[in-house]
């Protein structure tokens, strides 16, 4: 017994917490340090450990196996505590050892972690903030509204939906188009030339955010709402107020998330995580998508009653191949744009150009218009853009342009390395479809976990 006094002496002296319980697990006698761990509504002798530590579910189960000699030891990790008067939380873990001892098989230590827990989802916190903000900033337009260019009949419809727009600040909008269209420019033009254009508008990539991550910048939570909460944040609903909120991807929603939007949709009211209060806020929603919302419904991943919700006012950007003449506008544009930004004094394009401009199909729309522009202007020696300027077709946008990329591509006679192939197509994919992974694991031909097993293998996750 003198190791065992020696032991206790020491956890003893390090204030570490630890007690003995019986075969049927009730506890036999502890240490002071254990004993401020009870709760003073359940400090009466012989209770189980169970009812001294009600954070820790499961735990009859552990018990049973420790007790019955299946097992020689368990740990708890990071269960959180009100501490009594106030409302810091404190962490702790809980080792659990069985005994060779007939009358107290069961030994239990207690180890404060609230400090270095607490640093732990500080650390987490501020790195998912980091990612919500690189997401935030990666899909912001460079101008707060901007307009479309363009006459084309499918423009014009567009803008004409705009005009109508002005008038209801409130109405709910639904952009679809394909991948590059310019869903959020359209999104910030309906909201600035509105009546509540001098109000917030909020935007977030519900494909590039986490969805407990999403949940909570969303709706806001409480202190204590979940570990690390450690202290109220008001959430995009409330920064939104008065304004438009933008949820660009809401395709890439999951169903959980989607049956508390729509219940907000429908009361314009919610609750923090974490508190019981309601909140009411007045905007205007618009949601974007490059999915197919009706298929999506008809296949179970997306809910049929928010689909009709934000179905109220749907835009249908068209694609740029569908624009004929405008593409030649939206080009010279962009011309314009990085002569400023180059410091450079190009005049336009040669006709051979522009030939090669409308005869291309544009799979990735104003998008990919816009980087070959400015790849052409980067490496261009004269004042006029010529055909032979512009690398098109690297896109894979179809049936005829993948054929022609895999004609065109060789196997070296020394080799190659696979790997490096695989993860190129990866980031190229990402490139392609601006970091949406469920459009780029599509270009792939992938299923979305089958793309996301790649990312990780090659540390491309963001």
């Amino acid at each position: 017994m003198m190791g065992s006094e020696a032991f206790e002496y020491i956890l003893n002296e390090r204030n570490q917490a630890f007690a003995y319980f019986a075969p049927n697990g009730r506890l036999l006698r502890c240490n002071s340090a254990f004993n401020q761990w009870i709760p003073r509504k359940l400090s009466a002798p012989g209770k189980s450990l169970p009812e001294l530590l009600p954070e820790a579910v499961g735990l009859e189960e552990t018990l049973a196996e420790l007790i019955g000699g299946k097992a020689t030891s368990f740990v708890l990790p990071n269960l959180s505590r009100n501490a009594a008067g106030d409302r810091d939380i404190r962490y702790f873990d809980v080792s659990l050892f069985h005994l060779p001892m007939p009358e107290s098989p069961l030994f239990v230590m207690i180890s404060d972690v609230s400090e270095a827990s607490r640093l732990r989802q500080q650390v987490i916190q501020r790195e998912n903030e980091l990612s919500l903000l690189r997401s935030m900033l990666r899909n912001r337009p460079e101008n707060e509204g901007g307009h479309l260019l363009g006459d084309s009949p499918p423009i014009r419809k567009v803008m004409d939906l705009v005009e109508k727009l002005k008038k209801i600040p409130s109405a709910t909008v639904l952009i679809q188009g394909e991948s590059g269209t310019g869903k959020s420019m359209l999104a910030r033009i309906i909201h600035f030339s509105s009546q509540s254009s001098g109000r917030p508008f909020v935007e977030i990539n519900c494909a590039a955010i986490p969805e407990n991550l999403l949940e909570s910048e969303l709706f806001g939570y409480e202190k204590g709402a979940f570990t690390g909460a450690s202290s109220d944040k008001e959430g995009l609903l409330e920064t939104a107020a008065g304004g438009t909120l933008f949820l660009d991807e809401i395709g890439e929603m999951s169903l959980a998330l989607q049956a508390k939007l729509l219940s907000f949709i429908k009361t314009r009211r919610f609750r923090r995580l974490g508190s019981t209060r309601e909140r009411e806020v007045g905007l205007r929603i618009i949601a974007a998508t490059n999915l197919d919302l009706v298929g999506l419904v008809e296949k179970g991943e997306f809910r049929e009653d928010l689909f009709f919700r934000l179905n109220v006012v749907t835009v249908e950007l068209p694609s740029l191949r569908e624009m004929g003449e405008d593409i030649l506008l939206i080009a010279r544009a962009f011309v314009d744009r990085f002569n400023v930004e180059f410091g450079r004094a190009v005049t336009g394009f040669t006709p051979s150009a522009h030939k090669k401009l409308l005869g291309y199909r544009w799979p990735g729309n104003v998008r990919e218009l816009r980087n070959a522009v400015e790849r052409a202007m980067i490496f261009l020696e004269g004042t006029r853009i010529d055909a032979e300027d512009l690398s098109l077709g690297r896109l894979r946008g179809g049936r005829d342009d993948r054929e022609d990329a895999l004609g065109r591509f060789a196997l070296p006679a020394e080799g190659i390395s696979f790997s490096e192939v695989e993860k190129k197509l990866l980031e190229d994919a990402l490139q392609l479809s601006n970091g949406n992974q469920s459009r780029a694991a599509q270009l792939l031909h992938l299923s979305r976990d089958a793309f996301r097993y790649r990312l990780e293998k090659y540390d491309l996750l963001q």
